[in-house]
């Protein structure tokens, strides 16, 4: 009676490709930011300047 009905197998290769997903979403956005905080300092300096 423990036993879940009907759980579907593991799938360790979706499981891989989910995480690669999720890796490269992050690297693009952190990358992201990195470019528009140099952009914005970019700017400031040519305000102060």
């Amino acid at each position: 009676m423990t036993d879940e009905p009907d759980k579907p197998p593991f799938d360790e290769a979706e499981y891989r490709r989910r995480q690669r997903s999720r890796a490269n979403m992050m690297a693009w956005l952190l990358g992201a930011l990195a470019i528009l905080f140099f952009f914005i300092t970019i700017a400031k300096m040519q305000i102060f300047a």
